[in-house]
């Protein structure tokens, strides 16, 4: 099982706990939902989520996923797991407080 990691404020989540997919808002801004690799989790949270309280992260299985996953240079260089379109929550295989 290939695992990848999408952070979530927990009320994000829950607003769409009765649907069978997730929608980041970056879907709509980006056009995809950004995630990241087990190593890049820390360094994600400490960038755009030090101040945000009530973090989930969703472990997320590769196999499962029904919507296309690509990994494309962020800024730094680094290649990030980007998924065009929803996420389905049966890839979701763990949730995390954090």
């Amino acid at each position: 099982m290939n695992l990848i990691y999408h952070i979530v404020p927990a009320a994000d989540w829950q607003k769409q706990a009765g649907a069978s997919t997730y929608e980041a808002p970056s879907l709509q801004t980006e056009g995809f939902i950004h995630l990241s690799t087990k190593e890049q989790v820390a360094g994600t949270l400490s960038r755009y989520y030090q101040d945000v309280p009530d973090l989930l992260l969703l472990h997320v299985d590769t196999g499962k996923l029904t919507s296309e996953l690509k990994f494309e240079l962020a800024t730094n260089n680094e290649a990030f797991p980007h998924l065009y379109g929803p996420l389905n929550k049966e890839a979701v295989v763990h949730i995390e407080t954090l």
